[in-house]
C-alpha cells in the first residue's frame, strides 16, 4: 500500500505539522519507497507528503516530501492532484484545519480533492459548532467527497452528524496519538534544576484563547503557601497572532506578572521545541494545565501529550479534555475562573497521593493511544478503504483551468516601478524613462495588486500598493479632480486630466474602499474618494462615466447606508442607459455611433449599477449590450477585439488590427459580473476564452504574454505583435489573470451552495416523509 499525505509538515512549526510527521511515521513502513522509488513488498507500506505552505516563509524540506502547495496559489492545488493520481498511491490521508488552506474558509482544498482519483480518508482538526454559511459549506462538502472521515473524540461525531449532516457510517473515531517516549521525572528535573520546585507547565502555540493569564492571577495564592512553586510556559507565539499583532499577548502576560510580584515563579520560554525535549518538560512538570478560555475546542493535540506521557492535568471543561480525561484521569475548574484555579492546585499540592493517582490513571490511558498505536488505526481503515473498492465521483465541468495560465508574477510590474510610481511605457522590456508615469497606469496598478494581495496575501503587493496610491494622492487637485501626468524629474505636466483618468482612479479607489488590505490604506483611499466626489456627476464622457460608477459601485458594497452615493449612481446609470436607448436601433445595440476602445466596460458598469441598485433597466441594458458585443467579436471560437486603427463604425468595416490588452481584460470583467449576476456558466467559458487570447488564442495565433520578462506585449499588429510591454499592457493581463482566478473560485463557491441547497431539500424531504 502507498499513501499520498496532504498537511504541513516540519521544519514548518505548527501543530499539523507534527501530527502530520508523526502520523506519517507510524503508518509507513517502507520509508526508501520514497527516495529510490523502490517497489513495495508484500505487508509494507510507502509513502510520501504533499507540504501545505504557508507563502509568508521558504521551507527546505526533507526527502519524503515530493511537493509543495503554496496556501494561496489556487494553481498548485491542482497541480497537487495531477501529482498524486500519477504517483501510483492507493489512499490519499488528508488533514483539515480551515487556517492552512487558501481562499475563504479554506476553499482552495476542494478543487484538489474533486480531482483526486484514489480515495480519500480526512482528518478533521476543528470542527466549529456555530459555523458560518461558508464555514458549513465547505466542511459539509469536503466531508462528502471524503470516503471516510477520522476524529478524535466523541463530541466531533455529534456535530458532524447533528450540525453538518455527515453519514455516521463514514466516521471512525482515532484518538490523537502520542509519541512512545518515556523520562524518569527525577532526572528530568535535575536535567533542568528543578529538583527544588513544584513545576506547573503549559505548552503550545501562544494566543490569546488560551487563557494563560488565568494560571498567573491564580498563582499569588498558591505561591504564598508554596514559594517554590514554577510555572513554566513553553512556546512560540502562533505565526499569524505575530503578523498581526507582534508579541501584544506576551508582553500583556510579562506585565501581569510584574503587577502580581511573580517573576521568580513564572518562567517563559520563547521556542517551538521538538519532541523529546518537549516530553522531558512534560515529565518534570508536577501539573499540567490546559486553561483555554471557552469550550470550543474539539482537539487538543497538547492534552494529548500530557495524558499520554502521564502527566497529572487540570483543565478548563473544554469539549476534548471533558472526553480524555474522564473517570478520575484530571481535574476541572471553570473558564476564567482563577480562584477555583488556585483552589484546584493547593488541593492537589496538599495531596501528594491525589497527585499520583491521577498520574497513574493518565498513564494508563496514554499507553492506548501511542502513534503507533494509533497509526495501525488508520492502516487498517485504509486497507478497510480499498478493498471495497470505493466510488469515486466523477469530475465537476472544467470551464476554468488555472493550469493553463502562466504562474502569477510581479516580476515585470517591479520592474517599471519606483518609488514615484510606475513608469507608463517601455521599449521592449526596458522602463522609458523619458515619458515618465500618468494616473490611468498608477490607477490600474493600484486595482491590480489590491487583487493581488486579497487573493494571494503577497506581502510585495501589498508595498507596491503604497507607491500607487501616494501617487494618486499627490496628484489630486485640491477640487478634487486629478492631474495626469508627472514627467520623470516630477514635474506636472497637465493641470487636470481626462475624465478616463478621473474614471479610472475613482474605479481604483471605490475597489480599496471595498477591499482594504487594513484601516490606514481605508481612511486614505475614502479621504481622496470623497474629496473627488463633488466631480461624479460632472462627467460627460461615456468612459469617464463607466469606470467612476464601478467605483461608486465597490464603494456602496463596503458602505451600503449611504442613500446619497446611490442616488449618484443611479443618476450616472440613467445617463449611460440614456447614450445607450438614444444610439440603438436594430441590429446595433450599442451606447454610440461606433464601436472604440474598452468596449467591454460599458455593459460591465450596467451590470455592476443593476447589481446595487436593482434597476432592471439597468440590467437589461448591460444584457443587451454585452450580447451585442459578444456577436461582434467572438468569431470562430475565440476573441476578435476591435481594432485601434479606425475602430468600427455603424454600417462601416470593423477594424482588425491594433488590438489592445485593455479590451481583452474589458471582457473578462464583464463575464466575470455577468456570470456572478446569473450564474449562467456559458459566461465564464467565454471568459476564459477571453483571457486565452493573452496566450495565443487570437487572430495570429500568437501569446502576447512574454514567459521570460513576465510582461505582456503592448498590442497585436497587422505584423505581429508590438514587442513593447509597457504598464497598461502589462497591467491588463494581470488584471485579467487574476480575475480567471476570481472566477475559478466563485464558481466553486456557486457548486457547493448548489450541493447545500441540494442537502437541504433532501433533508426537508426526509422530515416530510417522516411526518
Amino acid at each position: 500500500m502507498k499513501i499520498a499525505f496532504i498537511g504541513t509538515y516540519p521544519p514548518r512549526q505548527c501543530g499539523i505539522a507534527t501530527f502530520t510527521e508523526n502520523l506519517y511515521r507510524s503508518m509507513v513502513t517502507n520509508p526508501s519507497v520514497v527516495t529510490n522509488g523502490s517497489k513495495l513488498t508484500e505487508g509494507t507500506t510507502g509513502g510520501f507528503i504533499v507540504a501545505m505552505d504557508d507563502d509568508a516563509q521558504s521551507i527546505s524540506y526533507p526527502p519524503e516530501v515530493k511537493a509543495t502547495i503554496r496556501q494561496e496559489h489556487q494553481r498548485d492545488y491542482l497541480e497537487a492532484a495531477k501529482y498524486i493520481n500519477l504517483s501510483g498511491a492507493d489512499v490519499c490521508v488528508l488533514q483539515h484545519e480551515f487556517g492552512i488552506f487558501g481562499g475563504q474558509n479554506g476553499l482552495y482544498i476542494l478543487p484538489l480533492i474533486h480531482r483526486l482519483e484514489i480515495p480519500l480518508i480526512v482528518t478533521l482538526h476543528t470542527i466549529i459548532k456555530e459555523p458560518s454559511y461558508n464555514e458549513k459549506v465547505v466542511l459539509s462538502k469536503i466531508c462528502k467527497l471524503a470516503h471516510k472521515v477520522v476524529v478524535m473524540s466523541r463530541k466531533a461525531v455529534e456535530f458532524l452528524t447533528e450540525i453538518y449532516d455527515v453519514d455516521r457510517d463514514k466516521i471512525s473515531i482515532i484518538r490523537h496519538g502520542v509519541p512512545d517516549i518515556q523520562f524518569d521525572k527525577q532526572l528530568s528535573k535535575k536535567e533542568f534544576k528543578l529538583e527544588n520546585k513544584k513545576v506547573l507547565l503549559t505548552f503550545g502555540i501562544l494566543s490569546r484563547n488560551k487563557g494563560i493569564e488565568t494560571v498567573i492571577n491564580a498563582l499569588p495564592a498558591v505561591v504564598k503557601k508554596y514559594p517554590d512553586v514554577l510555572y513554566i510556559v513553553l512556546g512560540k507565539t502562533h505565526p499569524n497572532v505575530l503578523r498581526n499583532s507582534g508579541e501584544e499577548y506576551r508582553n500583556y502576560l510579562h506585565l501581569l506578572v510584574n503587577t502580581h510580584n511573580l517573576e521568580n515563579h513564572v518562567y517563559f520560554i520563547n521556542e517551538f521545541i521538538d519532541q523529546r525535549e518537549l516530553f522531558k518538560y512534560l515529565s518534570a512538570s508536577d501539573v499540567y494545565i490546559t486553561p483555554y478560555l471557552n469550550e470550543a475546542q474539539i482537539t487538543s493535540g497538547t492534552l494529548s501529550y500530557a495524558v499520554g506521557v502521564g502527566s497529572a492535568v487540570v483543565s478548563t471543561p473544554y469539549w476534548h479534555a471533558s472526553e480524555l480525561l474522564a473517570d478520575g484521569r484530571g481535574r476541572f475548574y471553570d473558564f476564567n475562573d482563577s480562584d477555583g484555579l488556585s483552589q484546584t492546585l493547593l488541593n492537589l499540592l496538599d495531596n501528594p497521593g491525589e497527585l499520583e493517582k491521577i498520574r497513574e490513571k493518565a498513564s494508563e490511558y496514554g499507553k492506548s493511544i501511542t502513534w503507533p498505536k494509533s497509526g495501525g488505526k488508520y492502516i487498517t481503515l485504509a486497507k478497510q478503504l480499498i478493498s471495497t473498492q470505493p466510488r469515486i465521483l466523477p469530475r465537476t465541468e472544467t470551464l476554468i483551468d488555472p493550469l493553463l495560465l502562466p504562474p502569477f508574477s510581479l516580476n515585470h510590474i517591479k520592474r517599471l516601478t519606483d518609488y514615484t510610481g510606475i513608469i507608463q511605457h517601455a521599449r521592449f522590456n526596458i522602463p522609458y524613462l523619458k515619458e515618465g508615469y500618468c494616473l490611468d497606469d498608477n490607477a490600474r496598478a493600484l486595482l491590480m495588486v489590491l487583487m493581488a494581495y486579497r487573493q494571494k496575501k503577497d506581502a510585495a503587493a501589498l508595498d507596491l500598493a503604497t507607491v500607487y496610491l501616494s501617487y494618486i494622492h499627490y496628484m489630486q487637485n485640491d477640487d478634487g479632480t486629478f492631474r495626469n501626468f508627472l514627467n520623470f524629474e516630477r514635474k506636472f505636466l497637465d493641470e487636470v486630466g481626462s475624465e478616463d483618468s478621473f474614471g479610472r482612479t475613482i474605479w481604483a479607489l471605490g475597489y480599496l474602499i471595498g477591499n482594504a488590505p487594513n484601516d490606514s490604506y481605508c481612511q486614505t483611499g475614502k479621504l481622496i474618494f470623497l474629496n473627488a466626489s463633488p466631480n461624479f456627476e460632472k462627467t460627460v464622457s461615456i468612459r469617464g462615466i463607466a469606470n467612476t460608477m464601478l467605483g461608486i459601485s465597490y464603494y456602496l458594497k463596503a458602505n451600503p447606508s449611504d442613500k446619497p452615493m446611490l442616488d449618484v449612481l443611479k443618476k450616472l446609470a440613467g445617463k449611460l442607459a440614456g447614450h445607450y436607448e438614444k444610439n440603438s436601433s436594430s441590429g446595433w445595440n450599442w451606447f454610440e455611433q461606433l464601436l472604440a476602445y474598452d468596449n467591454g466596460l460599458l455593459p460591465l458598469a450596467m451590470l455592476h449599477a443593476a447589481d446595487i441598485t436593482g434597476d432592471e433597466r439597468f440590467r437589461d441594458v448591460g444584457i443587451e449590450a454585452m450580447d451585442f458585443l459578444t456577436e461582434l467579436t467572438f468569431k470562430n471560437g475565440y476573441l476578435s477585439i476591435i481594432g485601434n486603427e479606425e475602430w468600427f463604425k455603424k454600417s462601416g468595416k470593423r477594424s482588425v488590427f491594433a488590438q489592445q490588452p485593455v479590451d481583452a481584460m474589458a471582457m473578462v470583467l464583464m463575464y466575470q459580473q455577468a456570470f456572478y449576476l446569473t450564474k449562467d456558466k456559458e459566461y465564464l467559458k467565454k471568459l476564459f476564452s477571453c483571457f486565452m487570447w493573452f496566450l495565443g488564442q487570437n487572430e495570429l495565433r500568437m501569446s502576447l504574454y512574454d514567459f521570460e520578462t513576465k510582461g505582456c506585449f503592448d498590442g497585436l499588429e497587422n505584423y505581429g505583435v508590438n514587442r513593447n510591454q509597457g504598464a497598461e499592457s502589462s497591467l491588463a493581463y494581470l488584471i485579467s489573470h487574476l480575475t480567471v482566478l476570481q472566477a475559478f473560485e466563485d464558481y466553486e463557491k456557486k457548486d457547493l451552495s448548489h450541493y447545500l441547497n441540494k442537502s437541504k431539500k433532501a433533508q426537508r424531504y426526509v422530515s416530510t416523509k417522516v411526518s
